[in-house]
């Protein structure tokens, strides 16, 4: 069983698979672990670490691998490198790419999406959204208080007091909840709201204050799997309302709205980021899937009105260290629901849900039910 850590080809990916400590773990499962020369530099492990820890560190790790783990999906020059029928495990974007998916299966891999893993009590230690959000939102507060102009927490001195920041968070799923409790720890006060009823306990115990319009519709507005409902027209003139009266008070905004296979919901309009004051900021989560914010811009930190719109992309990449630990670890208890720990070979149960959930392409062919192409009636 060869294993293959994959250097990251895509530009601004300073992410890796795989870590020393996860390459010790295969390689006791019985795998050859070879790394691409060069995957780790970016996350601060050079070669030699992966040398001392096992692995074979070679320009072509990928030849003959029958399991290659990336962080972003293969690019059709990466593809040309694997062998049919390799298990290609990546952070796939699948929403929207069809081209892409069909390369995969034209390749003939096993590609598995990481961001589709099931959200159920025995995979939460492979849910690679939930790593790499809980980083992106310390992340976020980090950025503001890099872009705003004064101190987070309230100081007292001789001089006079510096009053607290004012700190709203929109949207809270992991990232939120670890930008409102990093908020709180640099000493901001902390306001959030999401269209989940169910966080509002949560915000309310890492000592922030919920900002919602609780209506029937709020009440009922999160599907069975934990995900916020899209909300009617109506509810989201309300909440707008109530949204733009308080963001004209605060100080840093962060979004991190986001609703699986859909562009990001449009949180803060043009007219909210004038009403701020001068100074202020805003960071938004979203942008890569065309932001929350109006004005935001991929890559960019904006300004309107002296007000800066920060719009980072791959924001956990930003912590690369944290990030590829996290996310090696994932993709590693991911992998040992695929190996058979007594013959330390592949065997791949096809009707566990984990595979289910996860598994793009089989065969040559487009096989996950969200993204199988429509045939004609």
């Amino acid at each position: 069983m060869r294993i293959a850590i994959a250097r990251e080809t895509e530009a601004g990916e300073p992410r890796v698979a795989g870590t020393p400590e996860t390459v010790k773990k295969m390689i006791a499962l019985g795998a050859q672990v070879a790394v691409e020369k060069g995957a780790g530099i970016a996350s601060g492990i050079p070669d030699a670490e992966f040398t001392t820890a096992g692995a074979t560190v070679t320009t072509d790790a990928t030849k003959d691998a029958d399991v290659v783990l990336k962080v972003r999906r293969p690019s059709a020059d990466d593809l040309k490198g694997y062998k049919k029928g390799a298990l290609v495990a990546a952070i796939m974007d699948p929403y929207g790419n069809d081209a892409a998916l069909k390369m995969l299966a034209d390749a003939g891999v096993v590609a598995f999406a990481m961001e589709l893993m099931p959200r159920i009590t025995r995979a939460q230690s492979m849910d690679v959204l939930s790593s790499q959000a809980n980083l992106a939102g310390y992340r976020a507060v980090i950025d503001a208080a890099e872009q705003y102009g004064r101190a987070l927490p309230m100081m007292m001195t001789a001089a006079g007091t510096v009053p607290a920041a004012k700190i709203f968070v929109m949207g809270v799923g992991v990232a939120g909840l670890q930008a409102i409790a990093t908020a709180r720890r640099l000493g901001g006060i902390v306001t959030a709201t999401d269209v989940r009823p169910a966080v509002k306990e949560q915000v309310q115990s890492l000592g922030a204050k919920f900002i919602a319009v609780e209506d029937d519709e709020f009440r009922q507005a999160e599907t069975a799997g934990g995900y916020a409902k899209e909300m009617s027209k109506d509810y989201q003139a309300k909440q707008a309302a109530l949204v733009a009266e308080h963001i004209k008070k605060q100080d840093i905004v962060i979004t991190t709205a986001l609703i699986p296979g859909r562009p990001a919901p449009k949180l803060v309009s043009a007219e909210m980021v004038k009403s701020m004051r001068p100074g202020s900021v805003l960071v938004d989560l979203a942008v890569e899937r065309g932001g929350n914010v109006d004005g935001a811009k991929l890559g960019q930190v904006a300004e309107v009105n002296d007000v800066k719109i920060v719009g980072y992309a791959n924001v956990p990449g930003r912590l690369a260290a944290s990030a590829s630990a996290l996310y090696s670890k994932n993709l590693l208890t991911f992998l040992e629901t695929m190996i058979d720990k007594k013959e330390k070979q592949l065997a791949i149960n096809w009707d566990d849900e984990l595979i289910k959930g996860t598994a793009l392409t089989r065969d040559g062919a487009v096989i996950h039910p969200n993204f199988k192409p429509k045939t004609a009636a």
